[in-house]
Parts: C-alpha cells; structure tokens; sequence
C-alpha cells in the first residue's frame, strides 16, 4: 500500500477552468486571459534570453530574481527587499500558509471568493474559517480581533468583481492578529489597490500576477509586496530557482512597457462597460465589476442553462456548481468583437 498522508489521499484537489483541447474553435471566456498578446518587447526579450541556438538555456537563472524585484520596486515605490517573485501568485499564496498556519491552525478567507485557499490549507493540514458577504458586499460576523494566522481577502473579488474599499481593508488590518493577505490578482483593472497599507502596516502582504493584466498567464509571474523580515522568510522556503530564464526576461520587458500596459487595460475596461450594459438591457444582473470579468445572472436565474447554451455554439465562460453561484455565469472580457459574438448568442439562447 501506498503510505500516502490520509489527508492527502482524501482531499478531492483543485479544478482549474476548463481547458478546451481545440481551443482555436472557442471563444474562450472562462479563465479570465487577457485577450491582448503581451508588450511586442515581451517576446523581443525572450528571443534574446534564448541567445545562439538557444545556448542560454543551458545556465540556472538568477535563483533571487534580483533583477525582477528591482523593477517592481521601482514601480511602485518600494526597496527590492520587499519585494518577492514568483511562480505565479499562487506560489506565494501557498507558501504564506506554509510559513505562517502550522497544522491544525486557522486561516480564514471570504467566501465565495479564491477557492485555491482551502486546497492549499488543507495541504498544509490548517484549518479553514470562512466568512460569508452581506448584501451590501462587506463581511458578516467579522470578528472585533481575528485570531487566525491568516486571512486572504481577494480585491477585486472573483468571481462576483466588486472590490473592497480602502478604508475597509484598512480596518479588517487593525481587526486581525495575523496576516492580512490582500490578493489583487485583479487590481490592474480596479479604481485603487492597497498597496499603501503594507507600508503602514506589519500585518499586510499584497500579492500580485502578471497573468491577467500583463497578458502573461502562460509565463506564471507573480510577485508579493510585504516588509522585509516576511520576505525573507518567505525567501526561505521558495524553490531556489522558481522562476526560469525565460520568465525572468518576459517579466522585466512586460513591466517596462507601461505604455503597452495601460492601453490593453483602458480597452477592458471600455468592453467591460459596453458588455455589462447590454446584458443590463437584456434583464441580467450583472455586478458592478472591477476585474477583467462580470458575474452574471440570466433572468430566470439558471446560470447552466446559459453556460451550456453558449457551450453548445462554442463559447466558452465559466459556471460553479456552488449554491451561492450556481445562478450566474462570470464572464471573462475578451476583445470587442467576442464580446459583440457572445452577446448575439445570449440573445439568441434568451
């Protein structure tokens, strides 16, 4: 017999978005991509990384992505000792549980909202405290002092959209005795972030992607913005070469064409306006979003009818089975004229 921990042997795993083998025959809206190929510098830099005959990839990259962290810092405003990259963001958000939630301690999170939190808890053998949303999208029954180890609040939420006031956020920092993990996976396509909390804060970390907004989800970048003695212990604990040449390269081009960056978004978030209004006119509720996707709910409230309607005619979106979802549909935004072919069809299917 295989003497495998009976915790992992139980637990069922996370299910990613459906990944189409065909994928060239959908119009594919369920993982939230950026339908935008990344900065021209992007693959310009990777070419380059490759060298002669690709000879570069015979070499271990920088184990410390020095250069990567310098370049975050730079942007917004922080010493590259704050500063960890990743292998995508959910490198970081799994070795926060590792460095701080021992086995059989808490770590709470919203929910719905990431459901990669409770598999990665239950990997470490924490346990989980959810904590459900009021009406007007704050948390319900959050305690006056949160005694777990952490608590991941994902702003701009997926899969609903809406984001968490700064103030609020601030608050929820001062209620907790642990960290206070901001994911702003989305927040490229926000209003605001959070990331001045971190500085006038111990308890808060930020973590960030490239996937989404820097049209980067093949790469798997993220990084983690938090006080120097948290980056170093998460430095401990990280694959010592976590990031390959290649990514390295990709995310120092992608974050220095801010120019590039900031068009792609302004497009999203125009089609975000246009879509989110024309399933208004068609009777859905749609929640007011901040991300790069809405949620929403068909009149008659029966998310799988639509999901398998659109599915049916080759386009793709994203349906959860959860109680608290399984009404609607979270949309991802693609480009103006996916958006214009999904629209027809959700009329058509009406």
């Amino acid at each position: 017999m295989i003497p495998l921990r009976p915790s992992i042997a139980n637990m069922k795993g996370y299910v990613p978005g459906f990944q189409p083998p065909d994928e060239q025959a959908f119009i594919k809206l369920n993982t939230n991509e950026n339908p935008y190929p990344p900065s021209p510098r992007v693959v310009e830099a990777i070419l380059a990384e490759l060298g002669a005959e690709g000879a570069n990839l015979r070499k271990y990259p920088s184990a410390s992505s020095q250069r990567l962290r310098e370049v975050v810092g730079e942007l917004y405003g922080f010493d590259p000792s704050w500063v960890i990259m990743a292998n995508g963001s959910d490198e970081v958000l799994n070795n926060l549980i590792r460095a701080f939630a021992g086995e059989g301690e808490e770590i709470g999170y919203v929910h719905p909202s990431y459901s990669y939190y409770a598999t990665l808890a239950e990997i470490q053998g924490a346990r989980v405290q959810t904590f459900r949303l009021t009406a007007d999208f704050g948390i319900a029954d959050f305690p006056e002092r949160y005694q777990g180890k952490l608590f991941f609040l994902t702003t701009p939420n997926s899969p609903l959209g809406f984001s968490f006031p700064l103030a609020y956020i601030e608050e929820l920092a001062g209620c907790c005795s642990g960290m206070l993990v901001v994911d702003e996976a989305y927040a490229d396509f926000a209003e605001g972030d959070a990331l001045a909390l971190v500085k006038k804060h111990e308890n808060v970390v930020v973590t960030r992607t490239l996937s989404k907004s820097y049209s980067l989800a093949g790469m798997r970048l993220g990084f983690a913005v938090a006080r120097p003695e948290v980056i170093a212990a998460l430095d401990k604990i990280r694959d010592h070469y976590n990031l390959d040449r290649l990514a390295q390269a990709a995310c120092v081009a992608a974050l220095s064409d801010q120019d590039y960056f900031r068009e792609c978004i302004r497009k999203i978030r125009t089609t975000r306006g246009w879509f989110t209004g024309e399933l208004d006119k068609l009777g859905y509720q749609v929640i007011p979003s901040m991300g790069n996707f809405v949620f929403a709910s068909p009149p008659d409230r029966d998310g799988q009818r639509v999901y398998e309607g659109l599915f049916s005619r080759k386009i793709l979106v994203r349906h959860f089975t959860d109680p608290l979802l399984k009404h609607g549909l979270r949309i991802s935004i693609g480009t103006r004229e996916e958006m214009e072919r999904t629209l027809a069809t959700m009329k058509e299917i009406q």
